[in-house]
């Protein structure tokens, strides 16, 4: 049974009823080759998700040619795997750089406005909903009853962000590879554009338990010289602070991206920490892997990430969160399976352990 009706899912500032169930079961995933076979969605349908959230790159349109956009979302919702997970769960998402229309691109892209259009089509967003109007995908929801809320924040990287900049710095052999972006600490320079800020301030506010924000791009990892907040760490570090500003428990970050799986950690002790262990458990690809292969057939990257905890995995991905409400204390599961539903990394811990601890004192 569908958790909810996908118009229902869509109210930009709707709560949850008391009547809905508790959100236990929620998958979540990135990077999509439309124009390639994607066998994992029946790996996903097959845990009975509750929620399905595409987290980017859900397309790659790299285009300014909205006929050739509206036909690549076209193939991605004609893969039977797809359709027939839209038939046990709702399906939103928020956008990345390659269906966003360009590749690495922030504002200056010039048919954002007619993306932003397409893209609500393809989720299904009615006419009415605030996102035909705003600027920007940004949306918020709050599921299941009190004492069982979990919001689902969906940010918006791509359509106010300034120019990256670059020029990174290469660090000694064998640190590992990295990108061709340095950080941009222009006072001036954003992510998410002030209007978003402002809106993402007051859903913080918003009760709830658990909190999943999704981010297109990496929120943790710092080192890596790819896209990621870390390219523009004024906003990174204003994220953390809005986080600890509203006093907002349960925050958990779902990213995408990166062509690899991993779940990384910001430590209660970083000078820029929330108050209690901040996850980002980024999940990418859903159906075209990345890193060298070795002789062994094994994907493997050197790649450096201080707040990594665990393995990195480079074969083809989806995530999940799952939560037993059934417990005194919530068991949470943070999760990266692979293509045939298999737990490859995890983090399991009490939904009390992302409680600061002036807010349990």
């Amino acid at each position: 049974m569908r958790l909810l009706s996908l118009a229902g899912l869509f109210l930009f500032t709707a709560v949850a009823s008391a009547e809905e169930p508790a959100l236990s079961r929620i998958s979540f995933g990135s990077c999509a080759r439309q124009d390639r076979p994607q066998p994992i969605w029946d790996a996903i349908a097959e845990t009975r998700p509750q929620l399905f959230v595409f987290l980017g790159d859900n397309i790659y349109g790299d285009t300014a040619d909205m006929d050739v956009l509206r036909a690549k979302y076209g193939q991605l919702d004609a893969q039977p795997g797809f359709r027939a997970l839209k038939q046990v769960c709702p399906v939103i998402g928020t956008w990345d750089d390659h269906d966003y229309g360009a590749n690495d691109a922030g504002a200056e892209y010039s048919k954002k406005r007619e993306s932003q259009q397409i893209f609500l089509d393809f989720f299904g967003v009615p006419t009415d909903d605030p996102r035909r109007r705003q600027e920007g995908v940004y949306s918020a929801r709050v599921f299941g009853p009190e004492g069982k809320r979990v919001q689902v924040i969906l940010l918006d990287a791509r359509y106010f962000r300034s120019p990256l900049k670059t020029g990174f710095q290469p660090g000694e052999p064998g640190d590992g590879y990295r990108g061709k972006y340095a950080p941009n600490t222009d006072p001036d320079a954003t992510v998410l554009g002030e209007a978003q800020w402002s809106w993402l301030e007051k859903q913080l506010r918003v009760p709830a338990e658990l909190r999943l924000i999704g981010s297109g791009v990496q929120v943790i990892a710092d080192e890596h010289g790819s896209e990621m907040w870390g390219n523009f760490p004024r906003e990174r570090e204003r994220l953390f602070q809005v986080i600890r500003d509203t006093k907002a428990q349960g925050v958990v970050i779902l990213s995408g991206d990166r062509h690899l799986a991993e779940i990384a950690r910001l430590p209660v002790d970083h000078p820029l920490g929330i108050g209690y262990p901040l996850y980002d458990v980024t999940s990418s690809s859903l159906n075209t892997p990345s890193g060298n292969i070795t002789k062994a057939g094994i994907r493997f990257a050197n790649e450096i990430n201080s707040y990594r905890v665990g393995l990195t995995y480079f074969d083809t991905n989806s995530g999940a969160v799952h939560v037993d409400w059934d417990q005194p204390d919530p068991i949470v599961r943070l999760q990266v399976r692979d293509e045939k539903g298999g737990v490859v990394l995890q983090q399991r811990f009490p939904l009390s352990r992302l409680r600061s601890q002036a807010a349990v004192r």
